[in-house]
C-alpha cells in the first residue's frame, strides 16, 4: 500500500519551513519512526519520522524548497523492503544521481548541523568515527576527520574560485561566497531590529565579587554532582538570585502588550544557548519551584536538545526573562538586546581576578560585571539598579537565597 508523507502540522504563527535534507533516497528501506527528513522553520527543526516500515518509492520535494503544513514530500511504499525494491526502482526517474546506502547499515544520527559539513565536504557519515552519545557524529568528529592524515585524499566541496600562485598571474584574485541567511537567522535578525525600533532599551551596569559563590560551589561541587547525578554551575545561582530579584521588582518580570503592562505571577526563565544554527532561548519554567539540581538537570536537557536541533517550539517560548552569559566567550562587557516583549535581559561576563578594596586592604578577587538592558517604557531607571543591586546582593551572600532575606 503506499503512504503518503505529508508535512506535519508546523507550530503556531509558522505558516511555512525549509526542507533542509533528506535521510533517505528512492529505493532505501525504511523502519516505522525512523525520520526522513528535516524541515526547518524560523524557530526549530522537526524532524518527520516514517508512519510504517517500507520502502521510497518517491521523492516530491528536493533540498531547501519551501513547504507548507500538509504538502506532500514523499511517497512510501508500505511492507517488507525485499517486497517493494522493484516497485521503487520503477518510481526512481531515469539517470537520477542517487548514491544508494546498504539496507543492512544502521543509520547513524547527527544533527543538521553536522550533516550539512558533511555535505560540504562530500562525505559519507560512514566515514567518520563518531565520540558522542552512542555513537553520535559531532561537528567536532567531522573536523578532526578532515584535518587527519587519512582525509588527504578527500577533497572538499570548494564553491570558490582557486586562487593561482602569484607567479602565475598578473594580481592577487579576491574571491567571495555569498549564501543565503537560514530561517532561522533572519528570524533571529528580524526580532533583533524589531526590538532596537519598538522598545526603549536601556541599560544599567553593576559588578559582582563571586567570592563566595565559588566558595560554596567548590566546597559542595563533588558530594552535590554525586548526590544528584548533574554538575554544578554557575547558571543555577543567577537564576535563583534573579528570581528573587524578579520577585521584589514585579516590573522586571512583566511585558508589554499595546497599551497594557501585563504582569506575570510566575517566573519562566529563558537561557541563551549558542548552537551551530544560531542563538536560542529555551525557557525553563517556574524556576521559583525548581531546586538548583532540578535546574541543572533541566538546562543541561533543553541546552542539548537546542544544540542537536531536536528542541520543541514550546520549549522556546513564553518566557517572561531572560539570562545571557557572554562570558563562556571571553566578553567582559556587553549590552544585550531584549528578547520581546520581555521588559528585561541580565548579561553575565567573564569573571576575573581584579584588584578590590575590602576592610581597607586591596585583595584579589573574582569579579564580574553584570549589566541589565530594560524597557525604559515600563521600567524606571530606579527600578532597574535596585533589581541589578538586588542580584549582586544575593550572589555575593548566597546564604540569602536559601533564607529568602
Amino acid at each position: 500500500m503506499s503512504i503518503e508523507i505529508k508535512v506535519p502540522p508546523l507550530p503556531e504563527s509558522v505558516s511555512d519551513a525549509t526542507l533542509v535534507a533528506w535521510h533517505k533516497n528512492v529505493g532505501e528501506s525504511v523502519t516505522r519512526d525512523e525520520n526522513l527528513v528535516d524541515l526547518e522553520t524560523d524557530k526549530v527543526v522537526l524532524e518527520v519520522p516514517a508512519p510504517a516500515d517500507g520502502v521510497i518509492a518517491e521523492l516530491k520535494v528536493k533540498d531547501g524548497a519551501t513547504v507548507a503544513a500538509g504538502d506532500v514530500l514523499a511517497i512510501l511504499e508500505e511492507g517488507p523492503a525485499d517486497a517493494r525494491q522493484d516497485v521503487a526502482a520503477a518510481k526512481e526517474p531515469a539517470g537520477a544521481p542517487r548514491q544508494k546506502a546498504a539496507a543492512s547499515r544502521k543509520p547513524i544520527k547527527t544533527s543538521p548541523a553536522v550533516r550539512r559539513l558533511l555535505d560540504e565536504h562530500d562525505l559519507d557519515e560512514t566515514m567518520v568515527i563518531g565520540t558522542g552519545k552512542d555513537g553520535r557524529i559531532t561537528k567536532a568528529d567531522v573536523l578532526a576527520f578532515l584535518k587527519s592524515d587519512e582525509s588527504a585524499d578527500v577533497t572538499p566541496a570548494d564553491p570558490t574560485p582557486e586562487v593561482q600562485p602569484e607567479a602565475e598571474t598578473a594580481g592577487v584574485q579576491r574571491n567571495e561566497q555569498r549564501v543565503p541567511m537560514t530561517r532561522l537567522r533572519a528570524r533571529i535578525a528580524e526580532r533583533l531590529v524589531d526590538a532596537q525600533q519598538t522598545a526603549a532599551m536601556l541599560t544599567t551596569f553593576n559588578e559582582v565579587d563571586l567570592t563566595e559563590v565559588m566558595a560554596l560551589r567548590s566546597r559542595y561541587r563533588d558530594a552535590f554532582e554525586t548526590r544528584h547525578g548533574v554538575r554544578l554551575g554557575f547558571m543555577s545561582f543567577f537564576a535563583k538570585a534573579s528570581v528573587e530579584a524578579l520577585k521584589r521588582f514585579p516590573v522586571v518580570n512583566a511585558s508589554v502588550e499595546g497599551t497594557d503592562i501585563v504582569y506575570h505571577n510566575y517566573f519562566d526563565i529563558g537561557i541563551a544557548v549558542s548552537t551551530d544554527r544560531g542563538l536560542m532561548v529555551p525557557v525553563l519554567r517556574d524556576v521559583d519551584q525548581m531546586s538548583f539540581a532540578e535546574f541543572e538537570t533541566e538546562l543541561g536537557a533543553v541546552a542539548k536538545k537546542a544544540q542537536d536541533g531536536t528542541i520543541g517550539m514550546e520549549e522556546l517560548t513564553g518566557g517572561t526573562f531572560t539570562i545571557t552569559n557572554g562570558g563562556i566567550f571571553g566578553s567582559m562587557l556587553s549590552t544585550p538586546i531584549l528578547n520581546q516583549p520581555q521588559s528585561a535581559i541580565l548579561g553575565m561576563h567573564n569573571i576575573q581576578q581584579r584588584p578590590m578594596v575590602v576592610d581597607g586592604d586591596i585583595v584579589a578577587r573574582p569579579m564580574m560585571y553584570l549589566a541589565v538592558t530594560y524597557d525604559h517604557r515600563i521600567i524606571d531607571g530606579r527600578e532597574a539598579v535596585q533589581f541589578l543591586v538586588t542580584v549582586k546582593e544575593q550572589l555575593e551572600d548566597p546564604g540569602r537565597l536559601l533564607l529568602n532575606v
